[in-house]
């Protein structure tokens, strides 16, 4: 039963505990809010204004929503985008205290172009359980679903996991797939996966999208490799902590100065980090809209009578639950009660 308690986990005399109100449904309209004022975007070629657009809105509602929350992982440092900034307070400040991480629009370059799998992502957990990367930009990950989760491995060849996962899904390693982005970086990766016989489902951009899809049963989809942002290391880490799975990482400085500033900060680059101790939290909540048509989510469409639809993926770690949100959205209206920041 859903409850207005104001803390995220309240004791009851007769069960011990009882969920009280499920933060990530709040959260929903978030990320509708950012995928709805991003959609305007799709196509015209302007990465900056769609993502300054989805900043504007997610953070108009997130000061509407009772919680009292730190943003941690704040998407747009590493291109200098418009964000929403690390240590920024947002929510009314009432209970419960919470870290936070966003990606406003996951894909601006996929938005900007009218591609596929363009996402609004927001993720919660408890005060100070969200692994805070600091200078370090990006991140070596490999994900994959529950079937395969202890199999996995960052210090081992790629070629050796492969054939693993492989023989616990009873298959040849030529029937497993890894998706991955499609970076220069990745060629050594690249030669190394083929060598094994696995095949390469490359993406220009949306790692997130693409982790959910990896650990998600009858994609198609199997691992996901690369190195990709840290911010979206950890907003995948929340959501596979809800839907079930593993994902590993390790920073991945990009030059010299940016490992000799994450040592000085305390940072052990060999650490290879968990799901656990990306996001320690045990009662996660993680919400994401699509902004245009992708293999995991539909996204913004206008109807003609002034209305549009959103498809949103909804979770929370605690009960296991996984919703799909289909909302219709009167888009005057909406306007009219935003003052036109979105709709």
């Amino acid at each position: 039963m859903e409850g207005e308690a104001p803390s995220v986990i309240s004791h009851d005399v007769r069960t011990g505990t009882r969920p009280d109100r499920n933060l990530a449904l709040e959260l929903v309209r978030v990320t509708e809010a950012a995928a709805l004022a991003a959609a305007r975007w799709v196509g015209h070629g302007e990465k900056e204004e769609a993502d300054q657009a989805a900043v504007d809105a997610m953070r108009l509602m997130l000061d509407t929503v009772p919680m009292d929350g730190v943003v941690v992982i704040g998407e747009g440092e590493k291109d200098e985008a418009p964000m929403l900034h690390n240590g920024e307070r947002i929510g009314d400040g009432s209970p419960p205290e919470v870290d936070i991480a966003v990606d406003p629009l996951e894909g601006t370059r996929l938005t900007a172009r009218g591609m596929p799998s363009a996402l609004a992502v927001i993720a919660l957990a408890e005060r100070g359980t969200m692994f805070d990367p600091g200078p370090s930009v990006y991140m070596e990950k490999l994900a994959g679903g529950p079937e395969v989760a202890d199999l996995l491995s960052l210090t081992e060849p790629l070629p050796e996991v492969i054939r693993r996962v492989a023989e616990r899904k009873g298959v040849d390693a030529a029937e497993i797939t890894v998706i991955m982005l499609d970076r220069s970086r990745h060629a050594d990766a690249v030669a190394e996966i083929r060598s094994s016989g696995a095949r390469i489902r490359f993406i220009t951009d949306g790692d997130v999208s693409a982790a959910l899809f990896a650990v998600s049963q009858g994609t198609g989809v199997d691992l996901l490799w690369g190195i990709g942002g840290t911010p979206e290391g950890v907003l995948s880490a929340a959501a596979i902590k809800c839907l079930g799975g593993q994902l590993l990482g390790r920073l991945w400085p990009r030059d010299d100065d940016e490992r000799q500033a994450a040592v000085a900060a305390g940072y052990d680059l060999d650490e290879v980090l968990d799901v656990d101790r990306l996001v320690a939290g045990t009662d996660v909540f993680f919400a994401a809209t699509g902004v245009t048509d992708g293999d995991l989510l539909q996204g913004v469409r206008y109807l003609g009578d002034g209305h549009a639809t959103t498809e949103s993926l909804v979770m929370r770690s605690r009960s296991g639950t996984v919703r799909t949100v289909q909302a219709r959205h009167d888009r005057p209206k909406l306007r009219e009660v935003t003052g036109g920041r979105y709709g």
